[in-house]
């Protein structure tokens, strides 16, 4: 009844709520649309893994229609050149990467970093969102798991070959999520969304997908928390 409550208080057609949206929608719009180029890529390096990244990124351009819609539902136009320039250093990253044939970092990229960037931000965001968002966002959440397995089984298959690579992509990376995380928190917390959550939530999440692929517990906590200080 509580998380009810504090629903209510929530005004989705106010000025200042659609602001904020207009750049956070754009966000996860952009979001998606850079995974599915991502996956269409990898499944160009990966050809016995081909089908599976493919129907990977049928999913994020499906995901990516649903949250268009969620931006008409509020009467909301997304600012999607200032997704564009959010996600600019790490789609640059992972171009380079790609480029250089380094699929570990490309995988550690898209199907670490995104996916668990996306889970933990569209958790925090389903309790406080609009009925129409929320349904699409709970669909999403429930394919974006599935993303995030597909990257840890592949690495965990490669993890010895694969473990020096991980180790540098994290260092060079997950710095950009903090701070890609400090430039939208004001307008996450329009949206109902605190900046402390979200932080613990990636932390969970991507500490455990680092413990799945095979780090040990002392480099789970080093790794996930590469770059905390500046959040």
């Amino acid at each position: 009844m509580q998380e009810l409550d504090t629903q209510i208080t929530f005004d989705y057609q106010s000025e200042r709520y659609k602001d904020a949206y207009s750049r956070i929608n754009a966000i996860v719009i952009e979001g998606e649309q850079e995974a599915y180029d991502n996956y269409c890529q990898l499944a160009e390096s990966l050809p016995d893994a081909k089908d599976d990244l493919l129907r990977l990124a049928k999913m994020e351009n499906r995901h990516m229609k649903g949250f268009q819609a969620c931006g008409r539902n509020l009467a909301v136009t997304p600012d999607m050149a200032f997704a564009k320039e959010f996600f600019a250093q790490l789609h640059g990253n992972f171009q380079t990467a790609w480029a250089e044939g380094k699929i570990v970092t490309c995988l550690l990229i898209q199907s670490l970093i995104i996916e668990t960037f996306a889970i933990s931000a569209y958790n925090i965001y389903i309790p406080v969102a609009d009925d129409f968002a929320r349904k699409i966002t709970e669909g999403v959440v429930k394919d974006e798991y599935l993303h995030l397995n597909f990257g840890e089984e592949w690495l965990k298959a490669n993890f010895e070959a694969a473990k020096a690579e991980l180790e540098d992509a994290n260092r060079e990376n997950l710095p950009i999520v903090w701070a890609m995380l400090n430039r939208v928190a004001d307008d996450a917390k329009v949206l109902g969304m605190e900046k402390d959550a979200l932080v613990e939530d990636f932390m969970i999440t991507y500490g455990e997908a680092l413990a799945n692929i095979g780090f040990s517990s002392r480099e789970v906590m080093k790794l996930s928390a590469q770059g905390l200080a500046s959040v």
